[in-house]
């Protein structure tokens, strides 16, 4: 099998699904996976199960991962050694399923949405092992972006830093999640699988060792729903400001926050969530294929 045609998915993400209870997590995953089938790709799925690193996991072992992850040791590329070591169960974040991803020849990564730099990171140094993962693991992560809960600007100018590709997805802005817009600008736009495809081709031949971020805007018929969550968010954000409330404080007074002036509705996020997911699993999947196409293309041309 080719593994330019597998995207990679991260056991973490679809285990919990932002929280859904057993068995909306297990339909939602399945449902993602069929989409990346569909589209002429191979899901596979990563996970670490009795200290076994997993890439691609078959019907009972998600099943099981469904039932059981939210009693799994979130891990990061930080708590790889320690989950296997100890025989332990991981639902692997970002950086982690990049690193299983790339160690066995995948390219494309898809998730919901990436960590970034905390609010108030350049005081408390909190930035997500998921933008250092980005800067050294050549893969490339297809999101919708980042919650605007996080310090967006700070984000990207740490990815500029790291030296990783961001790219939007036919727009000029850096979504932001639940939204569109988030005010900055990206360097680099891309309009269809096939451009992607050229970004990561020449990415690797050019051994330049960092990922890319392929940052897809919520899709319209979710729009609605994003921005009465996004109008939470900022509303929140203002009385953390004016409540002086930074550092490692500020994320849980967000989350309670965001809960009640969306009525306690906030459950809403998670269905976004998922068509996030969705969104962008069927282009990681065309990205894919893609992919593969231009490297047969090539093989050919050479012989």
């Amino acid at each position: 099998m080719c593994t330019r045609h597998v995207v990679s998915l991260p056991g973490g993400r679809l285990a919990g699904v932002a929280g859904m209870p057993y068995p909306k997590n297990l339909q939602t995953a399945m449902e993602v996976e069929a989409i990346v089938r569909d589209n002429g790709a191979v899901p596979a799925t990563i996970a670490i199960l009795d200290g076994v690193p997993h890439v691609g996991l078959n019907s009972e072992q998600l099943k099981s991962l469904a039932i059981s992850g939210r009693q799994f040791q979130k891990t990061s590329r930080r708590d790889i050694a320690h989950v296997v070591a100890s025989g332990g169960n991981g639902a692997t974040t970002v950086s982690a399923t990049m690193f299983f991803a790339h160690k066995v020849g995948i390219p494309i990564f898809v998730t919901g949405g990436i960590g970034g730099v905390h609010r108030n990171g350049e005081q408390t140094m909190d930035i997500s092992s998921d933008l250092t993962e980005l800067g050294k693991t050549p893969v490339t992560v297809i999101s919708a972006g980042v919650k605007s809960i996080l310090d967006i600007p700070r984000t990207l100018e740490y990815l500029e830093t790291q030296g990783v590709t961001v790219a939007a997805y036919r727009t000029n802005e850096f979504p932001a999640f639940f939204t569109e817009a988030s005010g900055c600008k990206v360097q680099c736009r891309v309009d269809s699988p096939e451009e992607c495809a050229n970004i990561i081709y020449a990415n690797k031949n050019l051994y330049l060792g960092s990922g890319i971020l392929i940052a897809v805007p919520i899709p319209k018929e979710q729009a609605a729903s994003g921005n009465a969550i996004e109008a939470a968010i900022q509303k929140a954000l203002k009385e953390a400001e004016d409540k002086n409330i930074i550092g490692n404080t500020i994320t849980p007074f967000m989350l309670d926050r965001v809960k009640v002036l969306t009525g306690g509705c906030s459950l809403e996020a998670t269905y976004s969530d998922i068509a996030l997911v969705k969104n962008n699993a069927l282009l990681g999947a065309k990205i894919a294929v893609a992919l593969s196409d231009l490297h047969q293309r090539f093989r050919r041309s050479a012989l």
